[in-house]
């Protein structure tokens, strides 16, 4: 019994260790684990994580963290939408670490929006991202240029000059002043992007509708661009190198369609046989002109030139100059490729990065240096930067993103001498203005020009004298870009922040203004030296708390801040004439005449604005989305009452994909729908002091001989500007629905419509003359609306066959503007013969204005028949046109009242494009690669202003277009022959049915199609390279502006604005479309 009861015992014994054992085996320990992303190594937010076969499972919160109670030998299944599904074995180790790999889809992609960063998939606004490397492909000196053709929606115009910035469009023009878009650098809040170095970005993203800009409260009104530089990734440190070099070539060929020398000679024959220039000598032109001090002016044959030659002299007084030139024959001197040569470019970036667990960072130094064709044109800069992070703690980090740059160039980058890139004055107008026969140098080899003879060479500059006077202008940029940063985590789901931004800048010019003996008009000035300084700073002080949280189907994303800017500059300059010497290190402002000397400076454009906003991003369910923002600013330029505007926004977003009836359509890889409606707010158009009226002193406009003696001036004060109390902010209301879809896995499709209603627009409205006030300054006052509406398409194909990889990528922007209300209608863009742009109600911004040419009149006789049929007035017969003859331009009569008067003026061109696109191809195959950039723009006009100087002889004296010469019309030919003519009637007459109107015939199509850029590379395979230590080689050539399809007759169709935001106006541009080839490294090891 004992024995059995013992056994039994025994038994129990056993069956209760066995137990114990199998619970010690099975005993679950509490595991945590951390989610990144293989594309951004960043924390992967709302990842689920589940235990394999069972119901077990959380997500990841904000810092992709997850906590669960596992027991070994557990299969954790981790999935995020984006990102390929990983199975993970729960082994001893209580910390999981999952990488989880980027999909085939975008939908995982970072895109940095304000203040903060979302994936792709999770943004209910209109967020275009750029293709760096595609957009690199076309080498940038200003970085504004590489967003052209890289965005749908974004409308970038640029032109040839030396460092020049690029004009950028979000979804069209808004305004009439300021319609460029904020951009935000590493959260530096600025004007541009100028001199952020290419090779320093790593992302771009723009931010088009209200959902996404409306954060940004009074600066998002124009859009914003959001650009991100550079940062280290884990991993050993990396040095790169990436450089090129290149020549440029200037445009060849007749880019002016001028005459040459001989040419010239025989159009003065046939229009103006009395030109002293043939006059008395059968018709040819003089071998020789000569001018004197004394006035003695006119020209002489090689037959006479004993008696003149030895009289030559160049002085310092020009009283006592004699000059003498040769008249150059035959093809002439052609002005255009005397100053356009073949010129370098080089640019040259060096970077070390790396980072840690704890610390990241970046370091790059830069050099470029961009010789213009235009000859002494150029822009160089240095830059350095440095980015850095530091995790001072687990919870706690702080860094920096600043960049140092200094730039030197000879009237500031993009410009240009006597009067700026698009100027009548400048030199490429000149090359155009200036007569063929004209020589280079004259007969001492001192510049010619238009004095050594009589008024009959015209009152243009010898363009070559011009640049070789820029020599000794020098204009030097410093600038220090950056933020310093630090952030907090707290509370397990909330994050503090503050960053401090910073731009400053300093320019520092001097240059000489020499003598110009060789000008008919200024021969008699004096030299001239200036000098001058402007500072500027502009600092953003942000400030914000983010709250994110998952729990279930609901993911938070919160975030609440305050923000401070302000920006100033101060000014100072001096100038003084009358030097005794030239020479560049003796010439100060003390040296000149004291009593010539004027000094100046300033403390303007003060503006600080303070903001409270607030940002709510809210996903369920990884399908519906929804995103609100609400910000509220107060501007110091507004008076009280007015300083305070709220701008609101709401988005909302469905992920059809995700949904039931959606999954097993297999084609559809994911499918958002979206749309969004707010308000931004805009105040880039006005003066620092628009609340206030103030005074100001000048010697000509307020100074008074109180007793009536000249000799006792006193000085006195006038109101300069007026105030108006109740201007406020421009406010600017955006709806925006669209889809972003993949599609076949290979297929990335984003359509968006949009409309934009500006209302309480910023307009200088002029006072009658009554009321005083300088009429530079008239107020600002809230008048008008405008309308941009249109549709953003952008499509990219991804493809891959055998070991061929290749991707297309194309994207369109159709913008409709219209002015739907305003107070007064305006002109602008002044050119000799009148205003060519008016806006008013019903017309786009910047539409050109004028009369519309019905043809060319063929006979008196049917002029005769219309003056008969006008009644005659109160002073006897009216004609019908003023100054119709056979050949001269016939006006449509557009009010239909029986005569051609200014009321028959009507919108005759619109330089706003119906659409441009932009197409990136790339293509890749066992280490070579191939890159190809176009870009386009459909259905703009563009008024060329240029005709007015060359395609009339009687509109001021200078060279003139072949098409006066051999295409005019002739009362020789048919009708039919003659309404094909290209010019009127050659002829020296100057008037009304002309030369004296502003009309269709200067307004051309625009359109263009331009090859950007071709590239073609080889990368070296990485075992050639290993024994040498080099990780990566690879070399590319690159061929730049290859081709321009248009039909417009002038250097280069697409043309900057001018004034009020009028583009389109060909006044002498800095062309865009020259040829560039490149041969080009970027080494990594």
């Amino acid at each position: 019994m004992f024995k059995s009861l013992l056994l039994k015992g025994r038994v129990l014994c056993l069956l209760l260790c066995c137990m114990v054992s199998s619970l010690v085996v099975t005993a679950q320990t509490k595991h945590t684990g951390r989610v990144t992303g293989s594309d951004d190594k960043l924390p992967v937010v709302g990842a689920t994580v589940r235990v394999k076969g069972s119901t077990i499972g959380t997500q990841t919160d904000v810092n992709g963290q997850f906590t669960l109670n596992l027991s070994a030998g557990d299969v954790l299944v981790i999935s995020y939408l984006g990102y390929k599904s990983q199975e993970v074995t729960v082994g001893t180790a209580e910390t999981i670490s999952v990488v989880l790999q980027a999909g085939s889809n975008a939908l995982n992609e970072v895109v940095v929006t304000g203040y903060t960063t979302q994936r792709k998939k999770d943004i209910s606004g209109s967020v275009a991202t750029v293709n760096i490397a595609a957009a690199k492909s076309v080498p940038s000196v200003s970085s504004e240029s590489l967003l052209q053709g890289q965005a749908a929606g974004v409308n970038v115009v640029t032109q040839g000059a030396p460092g020049a910035a690029a004009q950028v469009f979000i979804r069209g023009t808004s305004n009439f002043g300021n319609s460029q878009p904020l951009y935000v650098i590493d959260g530096l809040q600025s004007t541009n992007m100028s001199n952020v170095n290419p090779n320093d970005i790593e992302s771009i993203s723009v931010l088009k509708d209200a959902g996404a800009a409306a954060i940004y409260g009074v600066s998002g009104g124009n859009g914003v661009v959001v650009v991100t530089t550079k940062k280290g990734k884990q991993g050993k440190t990396q040095i790169s190198y990436d450089a090129f070099y290149g020549t440029t070539q200037p445009l060849q060929g007749n880019v002016f369609n001028t005459l040459n020398a001989d040419e010239y000679e025989q159009l003065l024959n046939k229009v103006a046989p009395d030109n002293p220039l043939i006059k008395g000598n059968n018709g040819k032109i003089y071998d020789y002109g000569y001018q004197n001090g004394a006035g003695a002016k006119g020209y002489f044959n090689q037959a006479d030139a004993a008696n003149f030659l030895p009289n030559y002299h160049l002085d310092n007084d020009p009283a006592l100059d004699y000059l003498i030139q040769k008249f150059v024959k035959g093809q002439g001197t052609d002005w255009y490729h005397e100053v356009f040569k073949s010129a370098p470019i080089q640019q040259h970036t060096i970077s070390a990065s790396g980072a840690s667990d704890k610390n990241s960072y970046f370091m790059s130094l830069g050099y470029t240096n961009q010789q213009g064709t235009l000859i002494n044109t150029y822009f160089k800069r240095y830059q350095a930067r440095v980015n850095t992070s530091f995790s001072v703690k687990d919870h706690v980090r702080v860094g920096e993103n600043f960049s140092f740059f200094y730039v030197q160039s000879p009237n500031g980058g993009g410009g240009l001498g006597n009067g700026g890139n698009q100027n009548e004055g400048n030199p490429i107008s000149e090359t155009y203005r200036t007569l063929p026969i004209i020589p280079v140098r004259d007969v001492a080899g001192n510049l010619g020009g238009t004095y050594a003879g009589t008024a009959d060479l015209g009152n243009a500059l010898n363009p070559v004298g011009i640049q070789e006077r820029q020599k000794t202008n020098n204009t030097n940029l410093w600038g220090l870009q950056g933020t310093a940063f630090g952030e907090v985590d707290f509370l397990k789901h909330l994050t503090a922040r503050t960053a401090f931004s910073a731009d400053i800048a300093n320019r520092y010019y001097y240059n000489i203004g020499y003598r110009q003996y060789d000008s008919g008009e200024a021969h008699g000035g004096n030299n001239q030296y200036n000098e001058g300084s402007l500072y500027e700073t502009n600092y953003n002080w942000s400030n914000t708390v983010n709250y994110k949280q998952v729990f279930g189907k609901h993911s938070i994303n919160l975030l609440g801040g305050f923000e401070a800017r302000s920006y100033s500059q101060r000014s100072i300059n001096a100038s003084t004439n009358n030097l005794f010497s030239l020479d560049p290190f003796f010439a100060s402002i003390s040296q000149g005449k004291p009593s010539t000397t004027t000094s100046n400076s300033g403390y303007g454009n003060l503006n600080k604005v303070l903001s409270f906003f607030g940002r709510l991003d809210y996903v369920f369910n990884d399908k519906y989305i929804l995103g609100a923002t609400i910000r509220r600013d107060g501007s110091s330029v507004f008076y009280t009452g007015q300083k305070w505007g709220t701008f609101p926004s709401i988005s909302l977003a469905w992920r059809a994909s995700q949904e039931d009836f959606l999954k097993d359509v297999t084609w559809i890889n994911d499918l958002k729908i979206r749309g969004s409606y707010g308000t931004s707010g805009f105040n880039g158009n006005v003066r620092r002091n628009t609340a206030y009226s103030t005074f100001g002193t000048s010697a000509g406009g307020a100074s008074y001989p109180i007793d009536g003696s000249i000799n006792s001036v006193i000085a006195g004060f006038f109101n300069n500007s007026t105030a108006n109390l109740v201007t406020t902010w421009e406010r600017d209301k955006v709806f925006n629905v669209g889809f972003d879809a993949s599609l076949f896995n290979h297929i990335d499709l984003t359509v968006e419509y949009y409309k934009k209603n500006v209302d309480g627009l910023l307009v200088q409205v002029p006072l009658a003359a009554t009321v005083g006030g300088s009429p530079s300054t008239p107020p600002t006052i809230n008048v008008g609306a405008v309308e941009n509406k249109g549709f953003d398409i952008s499509a990219t194909y991804r493809g891959k066959s055998g070991g061929l990889t290749y991707n297309i990528g194309a994207n369109i922007t159709t913008v409709r503007n219209r002015i739907n209300n305003l107070g007064a209608s305006f002109t602008a863009v002044g050119v000799r013969n009148g205003q060519v742009v008016k806006n008013d109600v019903g017309g786009s911004i910047g539409q050109f204005y004028g009369y519309k040419v019905q043809g060319y009149w063929n006979t008196q006789a049917e002029i005769d028949a219309l003056n008969a049929s006008v009644p005659a007035g109160p002073f006897g017969a009216i004609e019908y046109q003023t100054a119709a003859a056979p050949g001269r331009f016939r006006y449509a009569d557009i009010n239909g009242d029986g005569r051609i008067t200014d009321a028959d003026r009507t919108f005759i061109g619109n330089p706003n494009p119906d659409f441009t696109y932009g197409v990136n191809l790339n293509a890749a195959y066992k280490g070579f690669d191939i890159a190809a950039v176009f870009y386009g723009s459909q259905g703009n006009d563009v008024y060329n202003s240029i005709k007015y100087w060359t395609n009339f002889y009687g509109s001021q004296t200078g060279n003139k277009s072949r098409d006066l010469l051999y295409n005019a019309w002739d009362p020789a030919k048919t009708p039919a022959q003659n309404a094909r003519a290209k010019t009127p009637i050659a002829e020296n007459a100057n008037n009304f049915s002309t030369t004296d109107a502003i009309n269709s015939y200067y307004v051309e199509n625009g359109s263009f199609l331009k090859l950007r850029s071709v590239q073609v590379g080889y990368t070296f395979a990485p075992s050639m390279l290993k024994s040498v230590g080099v990780d990566k080689l690879h070399v590319y050539v690159q061929g730049t502006n290859l081709f321009t399809i248009t039909k417009y007759t002038g250097a280069d169709p697409e043309l900057q604005s001018i004034d009020q935001n009028s583009v389109g106006v060909d006044l002498g541009n800095y062309p865009n479309n020259e040829r560039r080839f490149i041969l080009g490294v970027n080494l990594s090891f």
